[in-house]
């Protein structure tokens, strides 16, 4: 018989955590698209992963805030503190989402649909955040029946009845596979092209012919079509040699020293298993005090876990519960009661001093299979998470990508601007903004080549003719002289072996206030340098070198 699996599911976890009225329009944006949004903001035609313009265009009263997983992580531990009273294990999959294997909570609270509603009641107590629960066969088939109560389309909770999971998965869309980050969306676009548009077409096709044919993810996604994903063939319990861990001299307070601790554990599992040709799917983290006080969380991915993934699911555990030692350690009279001990929640009295990391669960290591005619690669979105993480860690401003802005002078056709600002999921729409427009919509813009170097703000220059006055471009463009030599920011004067120019620049003529009138040089001195140089005001400015 199946395992079953209780799923928890809080929709928009991240508009609550980030304290946002349930009333009001609010949308959270990560890396220019929608991760969340209220209520309000979704009756207004806002959906998740829409992008940032196209949400605002449904609903341009909305509040927006960019998603903070660290944010989200801390508010959700309350919750998992009141899941972790009916099971000592809860397994969490990202913050708002978690799931718990249903055999012994079930039993004890009299039955599936007992122990939905008592968790539905309990969670309702510290949270004000709608909550769906599925009970099902599976963690697919649960996690499709809590998405479905969370959303209001069969209450508060669904319970699939033993053996059901099957019927139950069977008339919905293949986009549930993605959606709930199984199978990647090439694959299910693939399905969904071929006319295999529900799970149950897709779960009627014969085993052989979907691996013979997808290969090893299209193996996967036939096992969940069928509501048959207990666990992977692949997976195994991992040998218990393979858990690592640090213990600390002195207590450690502080949250960055443990992440730091944390990776270098997380690259020396990662590399363990890889040695193996495995990944790991469920990380069991524990942290312990010098005080026996101790928190001790299950993560799960299907697809595997990497070093980074390790890395950022450390922060999310450790950041809630070391900000229990920061809000109460001054508090003498706080008393710490057992059960906080033990489940990882509540005060905390001490620093942390062991820090441990044990696969709960591994599997074979498919590897990433590249396009055959290229495309976007697994490097490319592994890039991208990384960069979306870093920029997490060092804040918005840390984290800089090149944005094409347009501009007829070649220090304002690109821009640095902040990484989470930038849609980083598109390549397609990145490589566009990113592609010179010289033929667009920028009449005026100097021919290609563009120049090698383009300082941050423009230095000082002389240009001269033989008689060592200033050159001066008049106003229709002609030259006072032919310049003979240039002088760039006080330095030595170099000889000009050869000039191109000028070409006028008459920007927003329109605007008297914001009127730009300018004249560009290219030239060339008799060290080989190529200077582009810029008359404005009677004065000479180099604006970047060719080489």
């Amino acid at each position: 018989m199946a395992r079953r699996f209780v799923t928890v599911w809080c929709p928009d976890w991240p508009v609550v955590a980030a304290g946002l009225p349930p009333d009001e329009p609010a949308i959270v944006i990560r890396a220019n698209r929608v991760v969340a949004r209220s209520a309000v903001a979704a009756a207004e035609g806002v959906v998740a992963g829409q992008r940032r313009r196209q949400a605002q265009q449904c609903c341009p009263d909305a509040t927006l805030v960019d998603h903070d997983p660290g944010r989200d992580a801390r508010a959700f531990e309350p919750v998992v503190q009141v899941i972790g009273r009916f099971t000592p294990r809860v397994e969490l999959i990202e913050p708002g989402w978690s799931c718990l294997d249903a055999r012994g909570p079930s039993r004890y609270f009299g039955g599936d649909e007992g122990l939905a509603a008592r968790l539905v009641a309990a969670i309702g107590e510290v949270t004000p955040a709608a909550v769906g629960v599925g009970v099902a066969d599976g963690r697919f088939a649960s996690a499709i029946a809590a998405r479905r109560s969370g959303a209001g389309l069969d209450g508060c909770s669904v319970v699939v009845a033993p053996g059901g999971s099957p019927a139950f998965v069977a008339p919905l869309p293949v986009a549930w596979l993605h959606q709930l980050g199984e199978i990647d969306a090439e694959l299910v676009g693939l399905f969904a092209r071929l006319g295999l548009a529900r799970l149950g077409v897709l779960a009627a096709l014969p085993a052989a012919d979907v691996l013979a044919r997808f290969g090893p993810p299209g193996s996967r996604a036939h096992r969940l079509a069928k509501g048959t994903d207990d666990r992977p063939p692949a997976g195994s319990e991992p040998p218990q040699q393979r858990a690592v861990e640090r213990v600390f001299d002195d207590p450690v307070t502080d949250l960055g020293p443990l992440v730091f601790t944390g990776k270098q554990l997380a690259d020396e599992l990662v590399a363990g298993l890889s040695a193996d040709g495995s990944v790991c799917t469920r990380l069991v983290i524990v942290a312990e005090t010098e005080e026996a006080e101790r928190t001790e969380r299950v993560w799960y991915r299907a697809g595997g876990m990497s070093a980074p993934a390790m890395v950022e699911r450390l922060r999310w555990q450790l950041d809630g519960w070391l900000g229990t030692f920061a809000n109460h350690a001054g508090d003498p009279d706080g008393p710490v009661r057992g059960e906080e001990r033990a489940g990882g929640g509540g005060r905390i009295r001490s620093g942390v001093v062991l820090l441990r990391l044990t696969p709960d669960e591994v599997r074979r290591d498919d590897g990433d299979q590249l396009g055959l005619w290229g495309g976007r690669s697994a490097a490319d979105e592994r890039a991208t998470r990384a960069v979306t993480r870093l920029a997490g860690l060092v804040g918005d401003e840390g984290v800089l990508v090149p944005a094409w802005r347009g501009g007829r002078l070649p220090g304002e056709r690109y821009d640095w601007v902040s990484a989470t600002s930038t849609d980083l999921i598109d390549a397609d729409d990145t490589a566009e903004r990113l592609r010179p427009r010289l033929a667009g919509p920028w009449p005026g813009t100097l021919p290609a080549p563009s120049p090698a170097v383009v300082p941050a703000a423009v230095r000082p220059a002389e240009l001269v003719d033989v008689a060592g006055r200033p050159v001066v471009v008049g106003g229709r463009g002609e030259l006072s002289a032919a310049p003979v030599s240039l002088t760039i920011d006080g330095g030595r004067a170099q000889p000009v072996t050869a000039w191109a120019g000028p070409w006028p620049l008459d920007e927003r003529w329109w605007d008297p206030g914001r009127r730009r009138r300018l004249a560009r040089f290219q030239v060339v001195t008799d060290d080989g340098g190529a200077h582009l140089v810029l008359a404005e005001h009677r004065r000479w400015w180099v604006a970047a070198w060719y080489g």
